[in-house]
């Protein structure tokens, strides 16, 4: 009997330590999780105030833009005024908009860009071994026609030799 005594009372200090470390465990991880959500949510919340920044230049998030071109899909101009500029790529001596010639018989084409506010585009350009930027004006005409017009150019001279 004394046997059966001890051998209950250990049972149960083992049981006892068991859930013990256990809820621990459980609080220990909980807290954890819960550190590492507001780390993420703190690090989702820095992104997407660096995101607003980066498109505070933006047609989508200009205000004024945005009532320039009342009633007009704005989503729908910006695809129709970047793919105009980019059809020109199809030219045989480069985009036109870039106002250089080919360099080592390699035109420049638009690579990137991004429509600023209801007048403005900025781009990227390169022919493979040279890079640079150009500043486009652009017109949205009375029959929806996208007139463009060449503002400035920048080519990079460190990438031109």
């Amino acid at each position: 009997m004394l046997y059966l005594f001890i051998f209950a009372v250990l049972m149960n200090i083992f049981t006892y330590m068991y859930f013990t470390n256990k809820a621990k465990f459980q609080d220990t991880r909980f807290d954890k999780v819960q550190k590492e959500s507001k780390m993420v949510s703190d690090s989702l919340r820095i992104m997407k105030e660096k995101m607003a920044d980066a498109n505070y230049f933006g047609l989508e998030n200009n205000d004024n833009a945005i009532e320039y071109f009342a009633g007009q899909d704005i989503g729908a101009l910006a695809i129709k005024i970047r793919d105009g500029v980019y059809a020109k790529n199809n030219n045989p001596k480069g985009n036109p908009l870039v106002q250089y010639p080919p360099m080592n018989d390699r035109p420049f084409i638009v690579n990137k860009l991004k429509v600023l506010n209801n007048r403005w585009i900025i781009a990227d350009f390169s022919n493979g071994t040279a890079w640079g930027e150009v500043l486009i004006k652009y017109f949205i005409e009375q029959d929806g026609s996208v007139t463009y017009e060449t503002i400035q150019t920048l080519l990079y001279s460190q990438t031109a030799n």
